[in-house]
Parts: structure tokens; sequence; C-alpha cells
């Protein structure tokens, strides 16, 4: 039998796969090929990765390609992967097909993950199952459980409705995806639950902007350093720009006081104290000088950026390019600036 190459999109069948043989086009499949898919449940796929969509891998089983429904309920590994349950009970080795993680745990302790499975259209029960590792819990704990997973279920709403236009619920795709990697989190490993945390303090910081930009400036703080604002931040670089850029040398005392009374006339609030650290010295020169690589706009003002995601990465922040954009510049145009400094 020749060798067939079969592109498959979001819709396919096996009754589009016949149809595809019926007309004669260069996707094809022999009948013999089309019989064996039938019969093992499986498909070998050749797929573009940018056309895969968000919502095909949450809801189909990329194993069989079948729509997750009982009994092919899904059930998510400790590595991120899902699976529905018969092609998980098929397996020939006890590992993840996708990444071949080993499955540490029993068939009997993965659950169905409930969540996904209301994104294909079941209603959850109204109480969780218990596998033998939950059932082994505390009380307490096994009711922290069970919040975990309502709560999980709750969530997996605003997936289903988010691309809804007559429901007003709007996610951007970025929080779309750090949805599903948190849905697909198993909370009966251990795994899985530190991916779960990771995930949702993502989600968190994501949802929270003012939280998340009160732990930077925090941060920023902590090293001496201050940011004053998009507006006068941007005033303060150019200034120094002004002073240094022909290769000067000046003291700290007298290039915050050039700063601060160029600032007073448009930020009153603007002080010696709240213009800060403007630059590094050089050994324990107090004169200060920019170097000739940074003696313009463009240049000094990425490393500025630059310094200040680094602040955020060594604190432990995540924070994307859009989310960068708006703090330091107050807009969402520069967030392809932000991206190519991270």
């Amino acid at each position: 039998m020749n060798s067939t190459l079969v592109l498959i999109n979001d819709n396919i069948s096996l009754q589009n796969l016949k149809q595809l043989h019926k007309h004669g086009t260069e996707r094809l499949l022999t009948d013999h090929v089309l019989k064996w898919v039938k019969d093992k449940c499986v498909i070998f796929v050749m797929i573009v990765r940018d056309i895969c969509k968000l919502f095909r891998g949450v809801k189909s089983s990329l194993t069989c390609c079948r729509e997750f429904a009982p009994p092919r309920s899904p059930v998510s590994l400790g590595c991120g992967h899902t699976l529905c349950r018969l092609c998980l009970k098929n397996l020939h080795r006890k590992q993840c097909p996708f990444d071949q993680t080993v499955i540490s745990v029993g068939l009997d302790e993965l659950v169905v993950n409930t969540a996904l499975l209301q994104l294909a259209g079941y209603p959850p029960p109204a109480q969780p199952y218990h596998p033998p590792c939950i059932r082994a819990l505390s009380e307490q704990d096994r009711r922290a459980y069970d919040v975990i997973v309502k709560c999980l279920e709750q969530l997996a709403v605003f997936l289903k409705y988010s691309g809804n236009a007559s429901v007003n619920i709007r996610l951007s795709r970025p929080m779309q995806r750090k949805l599903v990697t948190l849905l697909q989190c198993a909370m009966t490993d251990e795994e899985g639950r530190g991916k779960a945390a990771r995930a949702a303090r993502s989600l968190g910081e994501r949802t929270n902007p003012q939280q998340l930009s009160a732990n930077l400036w925090a941060a920023v703080r902590a090293r001496g350093c201050q940011f004053l604002g998009p507006a006068m931040q941007e005033e303060v670089l150019k200034l120094v720009l002004l002073a240094l850029e022909d290769g000067s040398a000046l003291s700290r005392k007298v290039l915050v006081m050039f700063v601060v009374q160029r600032l007073e006339p448009h930020f009153p609030q603007a002080s010696k104290t709240s213009i800060g650290h403007v630059s590094k010295r050089e050994s324990d020169s107090s004169l200060m000088q920019l170097k000739e690589e940074f003696r313009t706009y463009e240049t000094l003002r990425r490393e500025h950026d630059a310094q200040i995601v680094q602040i955020a990465t060594e604190a432990g922040l995540r924070i994307a390019p859009d989310q960068w954009s708006a703090l330091l510049y107050g807009d969402t145009q520069h967030k392809s600036h932000m991206q190519s400094i991270i």
C-alpha cells in the first residue's frame, strides 16, 4: 500500500475523507486505510502548527480525533495533555503519546475532566467523582478538592461563551490560552497541581493589572530606582540625553538639578527626590557620563526598558508584552518593542 498524506482540518470526518476519495483529489485515502482508520480509531495526521484551532484542542481528543463525549470523556494527565478515556485505556505504553511523559499513577486515579466535558455540551455531575487518592484524604481536603473542581467548571463557562457576541464576555487570545492550560491540569496529580498553581497565578496577574503594577514598582524601588509614570519618565530620559549626549561628564547633583528645573513647568511634582537614579556611576567617580552606544533616545530608552524587564524577571513577575507597553508607555502601541526586549 502506498503511503498517503492526509491534511486534516478542524471539521474532518470519515465522510469527508470518503468524499475526497470519491472526487479523486490529491488528498487520497484508500478504502483499506479507511477501514483501518475506522477499526483502530486512529488517524495519522500532518498538520501545520499555526492552523490548529484552540477549541478543537479542548473539545476533541488529539489521538483519535473524536469529539469528547461519554464514553470518550476527556482525561487530563499530569503533563498537561488530554486524551479520551478509551484512548488512554488502549495505550501500549504507560506514557503520554505526545511527550512520552511516564504516567506515574494508575488509571483508576485519573478522573474525567468535567470542565472540558462541559465545553463539549455535557453538564458536570452535581458531586465530583472521588478516585481512591481523593477518598484517602481528610474530609476537609476532600471538600477543598470539590471546590477546586467546581471552580474549574465555572471557569470553563467563560471560555465556552467568550466568542459569543450576544454574551458580554470578552477574553483575549492570551487569556484563552492561559485558561485552556489551567483547565487541562490534572488535580489528582502532584505535577498537575503544580502546573495549575502556576497557570492560576499567571491568570491572576493578567486579570489584576493594578496588583501586577504595584508589585513591579515595589521591585523597582527595592533597587533604589524610581518610575515616574510614562509621560514624566519619557521627559526625564530626554532631558538626561540632552545634557549628556555630547559626551559631557556631569556630577549627579548638577544633572538632577538640570532635569528638575526643566521639568517643573510641566510637572510641578518633580523634585530631586522623585527624579531618583537616572544613570549608573562609573566605579567611584562622582561624575556621570553616557556611554557612546546610548547617546540616542532609541538606544537609551531600550536600555532603560530592558533594565526594568530584568528587575521584573528577577522578582518572579511574568508580564505580557501588551502589559509592558501599558505600564511603561501608557498605551498598547509598543507591544512589539517590548516583545523584542523580552
